[in-house]
């Protein structure tokens, strides 16, 4: 199906900071407030390195998805450009496990904001207040979203300028109470611990895809979403290895038993700057919860318009413009995951569902810049896009290696699934045709 029926009723109107934004939102979860500890347990002083060497991976990966984003730039993000290169089934599997994982994702997200929100409060008053911060903020940021795409990319505009303060100010702030001792390791680094090192890095990169989900309303996007690709990722590399710099310089050994890093190494500066890190870790939630409840329900809707799910999820909004079934329908599922809690033990294979639309995005791009598809303009033309798809998938294929022998069983289940299912609606469809 073409950009302009798929995308018809839609309004082209995130210009590139939004986008940008939305990508930060996205990329910086909850997770690099905890994860600096992870890494320093897991490689030391080499923490650093594995954010610089995961920057690399996902920056490849980033680099073909604005060469197949500038060439297809439709709802769904990778499911269309995908589509476009491969055909309906490979486009339907990668875009199911896109917005499969966002969804667990989405529903983990809102349970730990939750989590952080009732621990203040009485222990009688718990479960209640969790319920309640549940529901109010993915039901809010959901209305937000219905009202518009550019009420939804305001909100994550501004969610992303909050939530990178307190990381600013950990970085700008604690880099003068560095100790340089704290960079000694006694051991060297065990290749398996670099290499779960690097699955954590490579989780907190994570997140530009569904950004990307919205590209059907993004204002001149051959231009655009290179653009916000390019300011987003550049920025965020910068921030994490700083971030995991100053943390491991002012904790040293301790900070591999942290439990909230950047707020621990804070404390040592001024206890007020530590309430701004916990503020900081919900803050983030919320934003990225604004920025996947902007992008995922765009894969849905984009299913729709195709004919791979419910006619109902791909309708517009009379007066908003907005896909709204899409929306709700996403955010319902969303808050009963986080109230049910039953997704925790998927979280991994969440994460590892993402390399699917990783793969199928490199290797799009390389499909449609030697076809020559261009459906909105002049495209990137990246010179070394093959030597970024090669990056890219060989990395993807790495993270996929280094998991557990069951997460990798559970990938390529939910992979068949999801390519059984096509195949049983397309016959489907075909006999209804036929009997017709």
């Amino acid at each position: 199906m073409g950009e302009n029926t798929r995308d018809a009723g839609l309004v082209r109107a995130v210009g590139p900071w939004a986008l940008a934004a939305s990508i930060v939102n996205m990329v910086v979860g909850a997770g690099i407030f905890a994860a600096p500890a992870s890494l320093a347990a897991s490689v030391g002083s080499y923490a650093p390195l594995a954010f610089l060497v995961c920057a690399i991976a996902v920056g490849s990966i980033a680099i073909c998805f604005a060469e197949g984003g500038s060439r297809v730039p439709t709802s769904g993000g990778a499911y269309g450009c995908i589509e476009t290169a491969f055909g309906p089934l490979a486009g339907y599997v990668a875009g199911s496990m896109l917005w499969f994982s966002d969804l667990l994702a989405c529903g983990g997200i809102a349970a730990a904001l939750g989590d952080v929100a009732s621990s203040v409060v009485a222990h009688e008053w718990q479960p209640a207040t969790r319920t309640a911060v549940v529901v109010l903020s993915v039901a809010s940021i959901a209305f937000v979203n219905v009202l518009g795409v550019a009420q939804g990319a305001r909100l994550v505009t501004v969610a992303a300028i909050v939530k990178l303060v307190p990381l600013v100010v950990f970085v700008v702030v604690g880099a003068a109470f560095v100790d340089g001792a704290n960079f000694v390791d006694t051991l060297p680094p065990a290749t398996e611990d670099f290499g779960r090192a690097l699955i954590l890095a490579l989780f907190t990169f994570t997140g530009m895809e569904t950004s990307l989900c919205a590209s059907g309303e993004v204002r001149e996007p051959s231009r655009t979403i290179p653009r916000a690709i390019a300011i987003a990722m550049l920025s965020l590399t910068f921030i994490y290895i700083g971030v995991q710099i100053v943390a491991q310089g002012v904790l040293g050994a301790s900070l591999a038993t942290s439990t909230a890093p950047l707020a621990d190494a804070m404390a040592r500066v001024n206890p007020a700057l530590r309430v701004l890190m916990v503020a900081g870790a919900a803050i983030s939630m919320l934003g990225w919860l604004g920025s996947d409840i902007l992008g995922t329900p765009r894969v849905l809707f984009a299913f729709a318009r195709d004919g791979l799910m419910p006619r109902v999820l791909g309708r517009v909004h009379p007066t908003t413009r907005a896909p709204h079934v899409a929306i709700l329908s996403y955010a319902t599922i969303a808050i009963v995951l986080a109230l049910t809690g039953t997704f925790a033990e998927l979280a991994v294979l969440s994460t590892l569902l993402v390399t699917v639309p990783y793969v199928g995005g490199c290797a799009a791009a390389v499909v449609l810049a030697r076809r020559g598809v261009a459906l909105a303009g002049t495209p990137l033309g990246f010179r070394w896009l093959p030597l970024a798809a090669v990056i890219g998938i060989g990395s993807c294929v790495a993270l996929v290696v280094l998991a557990a022998r069951m997460e990798i069983v559970g990938l390529f289940a939910t992979i068949a699934a999801a390519a059984a299912i096509y195949l049983v609606q397309t016959r489907a469809a075909r006999a209804r045709g036929t009997s017709a």
